[in-house]
């Protein structure tokens, strides 16, 4: 089995996957997505493997979905030969459909038989959190930041995970503005299981997760579904559906166009600085990014967003 942009290994009971676009912050292409499912599966078909650990090379467990060249190639055996997505049964045509199928390949791992643990270091934004999210646990890396700052000038959040993890405020806090919270902060509100020094982060999640594998399988599964199943009473299928609609329409808003006239005007490094320039952060941060600028689509550059799966 040869794969492009993960690793996989076994080791014992445990199957780890690794996300390795180190150099480009493990972005989450197409093609990086459907081997982790892929992954993940041949994981839950192997017997001796009792628990997953999903994790990253590099300083960023994920930077988010990737923006500048996300369609995989035609010949990768791990996406839809139609679609070039990881395969989650529809094929998503039509314009705006990316998040419902960020939602429907996520629910691949929601529905495996054996746990995911995330482990967590560096950046976690955007789709990266979604990923994470849609793990069993999440251990992290005390200085880990974990945001979504496409809510600032692109779309809504993809799969709208943060009111079923933190409290009500704080929900509303990540998903209207896209600030980063540190690893340590996620821990106290509820999202990660753990908060470790960063030095210690694989060690520990290697020793919870070898710790929780000591259960047999049927076990293990039995009590993941147990607990999946009550959160689906609770409506999380729903909510999170009902989430991707949402998502679509944002990207029909008058300024729902306007980061995507940027990237191919002055491109992805300059549309990041101007979306983040106020906030001072991500790419904000750079001497080069606009500390002060117009509201999107303030300045008539807002038509609406034409790309099929609605960048984020």
């Amino acid at each position: 089995m040869t794969y492009e942009d993960i690793k996989y290994e076994t080791d014992g009971r445990l199957a780890f996957i690794t996300l390795n676009r180190p150099k480009k912050l493990n972005a989450l292409s197409n093609n990086l997505r459907g081997e982790v499912i892929h992954a993940m599966k041949e994981a839950e078909a192997t017997t001796e493997v009792g628990v997953i650990v999903l994790r990253a090379e590099g300083r960023a467990f994920s930077a988010g979905y990737e923006l500048a060249a996300r369609a995989a190639s035609p010949d990768s055996p791990y996406v839809h030969p139609r679609s070039l997505l990881p395969d989650s049964g529809s094929t998503h045509p039509g314009p705006m459909e990316w998040a419902r199928h960020v939602v429907a390949t996520n629910w691949v791992i929601w529905e495996l038989a054996k746990p995911v643990v995330a482990q967590v270091q560096g950046y976690c934004l955007a789709g990266g959190t979604e990923l994470a999210s849609i793990c069993d646990f999440r251990i992290v890396a005390e200085d880990a930041q974990i945001g979504y700052p496409p809510v600032r000038a692109m779309t809504s959040v993809d799969m709208v995970w943060a009111p079923w993890h933190l409290p009500m405020a704080k929900a509303r806090e990540f998903a209207y503005v896209g600030d980063s919270f540190s690893g340590r902060r996620m821990e106290e509100l509820g999202w990660a299981n753990y908060a470790v020094p960063p030095d210690d982060l694989a060690s520990f999640t290697e020793t919870f997760a070898r710790r929780m594998a000591h259960i047999d399988n049927d076990m293990l599964m039995y009590s993941k579904r147990a607990v999946n199943r009550q959160y689906e009473v609770m409506g999380i299928r729903t909510g999170l559906w009902s989430g991707t609609e949402i998502q679509a329409l944002s990207t029909y808003r008058p300024a729902g166009g306007e980061f995507s006239r940027r990237v191919q005007e002055d491109g992805l490094k300059a549309a990041l600085e101007w979306r983040d320039g106020p906030f001072r952060d991500f790419r904000g941060a750079y001497e080069s990014a606009p500390k002060e600028r117009p509201l999107a689509g303030a300045d008539g550059g807002g038509a609406a967003a034409t790309d099929r799966y609605g960048s984020t």
